[in-house]
């Protein structure tokens, strides 16, 4: 006789327990166990299910068919995914609400419509909404197809039948699975949708793309939970002072992680800024206390601004704020120039950003953030088109750069006439107009009289 069983599930993350609980100890969620009854002889069975064989296969037995990327025609889409989006992938566009990823995707999805056959699932909008953006952004077009349904199921089955080239939902978290008795947005919901969407792509050559919200933390909400089950994922950033928008590839199976794409948000939707570096170098202050630098994220070098301000400190401990860069290398800097220049930096309170509001990371900025310190600590200017290249060893030597030949380049093409590095760094024949070696940071002191 089969005996009934009584148990518990969080209906957020499937957490099972023996007896109700008023918060989960998985997800941290309250009030989402739900008493679930089954029979002893039905788990037993589910347990004994048996699956057909695999069928197993040599590597050279398979044939490799070239699959040619669909380019949307939007260069930093099209460069930060890797050279156009790769038939069978699942991708996932992420940001915070509101920062542009709808409007986004329906100027990627418009423009691919023209070479290619793309449905756009709107689970968020009403058409209605959908219809308003498009005639503002002049999205207009009848080769992109459109549909308001937020049933999974009915979504991949209008799919198999009509095997679009890609496939776009926005957004994943009002998307459900009826197969899944729990509320869309949950964390089991994103995981059988994302499993199903995947499938979906692999098994019949159908490029998806997904929008999914961000939390308060900056994870894709879940946490991450579809992170590790997509082919790609880039988030869509916003910086404070200006309408930029930052995209930012995060996973790529099919091209580099952190490549970055710049637009700028117009009444007309997410416009192209190929010449970031040249909107980067006209909000430079080259006031004391800045420093040029060149830093690579992806394939791209940036131009970016580091400011300093030390000011003698009236407090017992010193204070140390630091913002787009790791504080621990800026103190060492710092511990590093007053070890080898004898200078006081240990009794001055220092305050130290990257313009722009970017994260860097890395030793080839280290140069420039000495000569940031040096600058607002003698408070004198450096030369005004300069940047610095180099890494500082804990003995004071400078050390040459990777890559420096790309820096070079990129900085040349927008003004930049003088370029501070180490003493054997390897150059080409005619790189810049004036180069100035140093070989210790003894010799820094040189540019401040």
């Amino acid at each position: 006789m089969s005996k009934i069983k009584t148990s518990y599930q969080c209906q957020n993350c499937n957490y099972k327990a023996i007896r109700w609980l008023g918060c989960c100890p998985e997800c941290k969620e309250w009030e989402t166990f739900k008493e679930i009854t089954y029979t002893a002889s039905n788990a037993s069975n589910q347990k004994k299910r048996i699956t057909s064989e695999p069928n197993l296969v040599s590597l050279n037995s398979i044939s490799i068919e070239t699959k040619q990327r669909m380019l949307s025609g939007i260069s930093e889409w099209d460069r930060v995914v890797g050279g156009g989006i790769m038939p069978s992938s699942l991708i996932i566009l992420t940001g915070d609400p509101g920062i542009g990823k709808s409007t986004l995707l329906l100027q990627i999805s418009n423009n691919l419509a023209q070479n290619y056959t793309v449905f756009y699932f709107s689970s968020e909008e009403s058409l209605n909404q959908v219809k308003n953006r498009a005639e503002r952004l002049g999205c207009i077009n009848d080769n992109l197809l459109f549909s308001d349904k937020a049933d999974l199921e009915s979504i991949i089955e209008i799919s198999k039948n009509q095997k679009p080239d890609l496939l776009i939902i926005d957004s994943i978290q009002n998307c459900y699975s009826s197969e899944t008795d729990t509320t869309p947005g949950s964390i089991s919901q994103l995981r059988e949708t994302a499993f199903l969407l995947m499938r979906l792509a692999k098994e019949n050559d159908i490029a998806i793309i997904i929008s999914g919200h961000i939390t308060k933390d900056g994870n894709i909400a879940g946490p991450k939970t579809l992170e590790h089950m997509v082919d790609a994922v880039f988030y869509l950033q916003g910086e404070d002072r200006w309408q930029t928008r930052v995209l930012r590839s995060e996973k790529n199976r099919f091209g580099t992680i952190n490549e970055l794409g710049f637009f700028q948000m117009e009444q007309k939707g997410l416009q192209e800024m190929p010449n970031i570096n040249q909107h980067l170098i006209e909000q430079a202050s080259h006031a004391p206390g800045s420093a040029l630098v060149s830093f690579i994220e992806g394939s791209r070098p940036l131009l970016l601004e580091l400011q300093a301000l030390t000011i003698s400190s009236k407090l017992t401990m010193p204070q140390r704020i630091i913002s787009g860069i790791d504080h621990k290398q800026v103190a060492l800097i710092a511990a590093i120039l007053e070890k080898y220049l004898k200078i006081k930096l240990s009794s001055c309170d220092i305050f130290f950003k990257v313009g722009g509001g970017f994260k860097i990371k890395g030793s080839s900025c280290d140069l420039g953030i000495a000569l940031s310190l040096l600058s607002s600590y003698f408070q004198q200017n450096l030369p005004e088109k300069s940047i610095a290249l180099g890494e500082i060893s804990l003995t004071g030597q400078i050390k040459p750069v990777n890559q420096v030949n790309m820096h070079i380049k990129e900085a040349t093409k927008f003004g930049i006439e003088q370029i501070f590095m180490a003493h054997d760094q390897k150059l080409e024949k005619n790189s810049c107009k004036k180069i100035t070696k140093f070989s210790s940071v003894y010799e820094l002191l040189t540019l401040f009289g």
